[in-house]
């Protein structure tokens, strides 16, 4: 039987998933909008628009050509209060753990202060998820969490077979800090007391891919094999497209697909 979010809210280790859980039951939305933008007035901008329709913002903070703390994280911290959203900064972590600890905490960017939710891979070992922690714990008395990545949506992926499954075993070696995968579907764990969240890119309502070897699966579908939260970026914010209309949109969808795995639709 699937539990709803705010069944899994309730039992939940992280505090980060159990917020996350409550709030996509608040605001009826699984839709987390990718906003990759390079210049933070247009970034605010569409955050703004986009804020009320869904529940995580997705940010690649390093190519705002403009950032600076004040006059780009403040105001984006400012949206999430008004809006009632969480903010994911999707950083792809890769490297040691002395290493990573470093780069969540400290730089220009300082991720650790701000992100409620960044992601790594699992290439370097189970060394990252202790990095990560480690830097989280000294540097802020909020909750933070992370995602690792099993899947990616990208033709000629590498992540799959034993990458996947060695990426999960890396993720079984934190259960409160480590809330589950960017991935294409649900990644087990349930028999093991685990319940992972599973967040899915290349998500679109009208595209198929693009030049660039992306590659788009229906809401529905995804949803279906698992998905928890839909990620969208370019069916939001690409060129012609109006934001307000897109995110009511795809959070109808997400919901909708999110309703008809519980049996309600």
């Amino acid at each position: 039987m699937v539990k709803s979010y705010s069944e899994r809210a309730e039992v939940h280790p992280s505090p980060v998933a159990a917020r996350l859980f409550r709030l996509m039951e608040e605001k009826k939305s699984n839709l987390c909008a990718s906003v990759d933008t390079t210049s933070t007035k247009e970034f605010l901008e569409l955050i703004d628009k986009l804020g009320p329709k869904i529940c995580l913002v997705k940010t690649h903070i390093d190519i705002i050509d403009d950032f600076s703390y004040e006059d780009t994280i403040v105001p984006l911290l400012a949206l999430a209060k008004k809006h009632n959203f969480m903010v994911f900064e999707d950083r792809k972590f890769a490297d040691i753990g002395n290493t990573v600890k470093n780069q969540y905490a400290h730089g220009v960017f300082q991720i650790a202060k701000w992100a409620d939710i960044t992601n790594a891979h699992g290439v370097t070992g189970a060394g990252i998820v202790r990095g990560l922690k480690e830097a989280a714990q000294e540097t802020t008395d909020e909750p933070r969490a992370l995602l690792m990545l099993a899947e990616l949506s990208s033709k000629g992926s590498l992540a799959y077979g034993e990458y996947t499954k060695q990426t999960v075993e890396i993720a079984k070696s934190d259960k409160e800090f480590v809330i589950g995968f960017i991935a294409q579907r649900d990644m087990g764990g349930a028999s093991e007391g685990f319940d992972w969240l599973v967040m899915t890119p290349g998500v679109g309502l009208d595209d198929k891919g693009d030049a660039l070897g992306q590659q788009y699966r229906t809401v529905s579908e995804v949803v279906s094999t698992g998905t928890d939260v839909i990620i969208v970026g370019r069916g939001l914010i690409g060129k012609g497209r109006d934001p307000v209309v897109e995110g009511e949109r795809y959070r109808k969808a997400g919901w909708d697909a999110y309703q008809q795995r519980l049996g309600k639709a």
